[in-house]
């Protein structure tokens, strides 16, 4: 296949993904295959929640809507087009997924199809039914694409290279068992807000949503706020209430109450709105339901850090903070090109 037809399949899944959305699906006649697919994605979205206690269907909903607005013609183009994929190909990349976070393996997928390889894919077993759909809706536009799928079921074999997410632990061990293979190894990382205290309203609903989106559990969730001294979190608390139904969540409540106790049974001084908890800690990975915060006197002694820390680092939220700094309220919104850790896959995957 080449690449403009791999692009293609893509665009066809992007325009598919358009019809489902939380408040009403649209059913367009004019997308492909939807009398196989159609109903049943709804159910499957419908499902996701019964396969993972953390997949909402307006969690499922929102990653949806991301992939369908990323696959548009557009975006693609603009992705690949920075890159020479003349000579790429060929090869059979492993790719062993997360499931944090819906669809959180897509982007690794993609790539690997786009520079010409076949995936040999294993699932996480906690998102283990969206991925494979989408591969069978590729697979219904583009016949071809059978033969770029691979799940496997046990241990990864026969490969050229891997693509490898997990936490510092299984890190350890995919570094030993992969050693001979090229790879990208992700292990945890986190993501914060630096805050000025000239945030607008606005702004600061928009951190709320990096906070709260998908209950926090991506990596790319701010879970940790540099303020300066003296900072008032009254214009926090008020711009994240609009979340306040966060709680109302079964296991999100269960993880709020178990460790707002924890952190109150050590004795840690929190800052508490009865459904988030803040923590003055200097670490990065608050638990769900908390969000750990450190005092600065001097904004460039936290942009000093920042970077001696970068690989601890996923995403930094603030107004041009730093020179890689994002907009409140995107964090869960990445481009095509915006990749984890900031390794270019498509880089690693044309050189393998």
């Amino acid at each position: 296949m080449t690449l403009t037809e791999t692009k293609n399949a893509f665009i066809q899944l992007g325009k598919f993904l358009s019809q489902f959305a939380l408040d009403a699906n649209h059913k367009n006649p004019e997308v492909l295959h939807n009398e196989e697919f159609y109903d049943r994605f709804i159910a499957l979205i419908a499902l996701s929640r019964s396969h993972n206690g953390w997949y909402t269907e307006e969690q499922v909903c929102f990653s949806v809507n991301s992939w369908a607005e990323a696959l548009a013609a557009e975006n693609l183009d603009k992705w690949l087009d920075a890159y020479d994929l003349s000579d790429s190909g060929g090869k059979t990349v492993g790719l062993i997924l997360a499931g944090n976070i819906p669809l959180v393996g897509f982007h690794d997928l993609l790539s690997v199809l786009v520079t010409g390889h076949t995936a040999l894919v294993k699932t996480s077993s906690n998102d283990q039914h969206l991925l494979p759909f989408l591969a069978k809706y590729l697979i219904a536009v583009e016949p071809r694409m059978k033969e770029r799928f691979i799940f496997a079921e046990g241990r990864l074999e026969n490969f050229d290279a891997v693509i490898a997410t997990g936490s510092n632990n299984t890190a350890r061990y995919f570094e030993y068992y992969f050693k001979g293979k090229p790879s990208i190894i992700r292990k945890n990382r986190n993501s914060l807000a630096v805050l000025t205290g000239n945030e607008t309203h606005e702004e600061l609903v928009g951190l709320g949503e990096d906070i709260f989106r998908y209950f926090g559990l991506g990596c790319r969730n701010v879970s940790k706020l540099f303020v300066p001294k003296d900072y008032d979190f009254k214009g926090f608390f008020e711009a994240i209430y609009t979340y306040k139904d966060v709680i109302f969540y079964e296991k999100y409540a269960n993880n709020y109450d178990y460790n707002k106790a924890v952190f109150l049974m050590s004795n840690f001084k929190l800052l508490d709105n009865e459904f988030l908890t803040l923590k003055e800690d200097n670490g990065y990975a608050s638990p769900i339901s908390s969000v750990f915060y450190e005092f600065y006197d001097d904004i460039n002694e936290v942009r000093q850090r920042l970077e001696a820390e970068h690989e601890q680092i996923q995403c930094i939220v603030g107004n041009n903070v730093t020179a890689n700094s994002i907009a409140f309220g995107q964090t869960q919104k990445p481009a095509l090109w915006d990749y984890a850790d900031n390794v270019d896959t498509i880089t690693f995957l044309s050189k393998i």
